[in-house]
């Protein structure tokens, strides 16, 4: 039975369902909200838990800040920007968020380049760079740099029905993702969303990987960005009412709290 709420298209604000963290998509390439612009790349903000979080920013900031506005979020609610990777369609939307709301902490990995560092001290933004896993704040932690080319953090809520672990585009293996996810914070994965890089890859690699995810006991899945449609399908297939159909301005509202059926 899937425990990822409901999903809805409604704009939220600023207000969060009472014991429940709400995930709002705000850049995808994938369309689900008729009023928003698409573009390829990705973002999300999260809200419910301790501190409001943007995770990326896509690759063009004017989008973003146009999406949330007409979702009726404030950029100026935002109080931390963690950047998945150094790919312009996940951290190019920066600097016009930052030009927006510069009072946020942002978490690069480590591996960034001087210059994108600079910039975010510059807007007056305090940043934060990150190698190892590291808390952001009480119950969501950055899984550290993982990968060998390119390096990606990914993001992980800590609830009390599971893990839900957010990727940006998954270069380092979307399993590798949610088996590090499992092994550093010791829970299952509730949810797995986000950009997973399948995109190309051959149905028999994918049906492998939806495999896996059966295997690491992962409960819920919602695939987008550079998933591609193909391995979207097919997670849907095995998943049925567990997979999570997104896209930009798609709202998953998950209760922190597992109750009994």
């Amino acid at each position: 039975m899937m425990l990822v709420c409901l999903l809805f298209s409604v704009p939220l604000g600023r207000g969060d369902e009472a014991g429940a963290v709400t995930i709002t998509i705000v850049y995808d390439n994938n369309e689900h909200d008729a009023r928003l612009g698409t573009a390829w790349g990705f973002a999300c903000l999260i809200q419910g838990m301790e501190e409001t979080i943007l995770f990326d920013t896509g690759g063009d900031g004017a989008l973003l800040l146009s999406n949330m506005r007409r979702l009726g979020l404030d950029p100026g609610s935002v109080d931390t920007v963690v950047i998945s990777h150094v790919h312009h369609d996940h951290v190019g939307g920066l600097p016009e968020f930052l030009a927006a709301n510069s009072s946020v902490t942002v978490y690069l990995p480590d591996s960034f380049p001087r210059d994108i560092k600079r910039q975010v001290t510059a807007s007056g933004a305090r940043l934060e760079t990150v190698s190892r896993p590291a808390e952001i704040c009480p119950h969501v932690y950055s899984t550290g740099e993982l990968g060998v080319g390119i390096k990606e953090q990914s993001l992980i809520l800590e609830l009390d029905r599971g893990l839900v672990v957010i990727t940006g585009c998954a270069h380092p293996g979307i399993v590798h993702i949610v088996q590090e996810a499992r092994a550093q914070r010791r829970r299952d994965v509730h949810l797995a969303m986000g950009g997973f890089h399948l995109t190309g890859t051959g149905s028999a690699r994918i049906s492998r990987i939806v495999q896996e995810f059966r295997d690491e006991g992962v409960q819920t899945v919602g695939p987008c960005h550079c998933s591609g449609d193909l391995a979207r399908e097919l997670f849907r297939e095995s998943y049925g009412e567990d997979f999570v159909s997104v896209g930009v301005g798609s709202v998953l509202r998950i209760a922190k709290e597992a109750k009994e059926e």
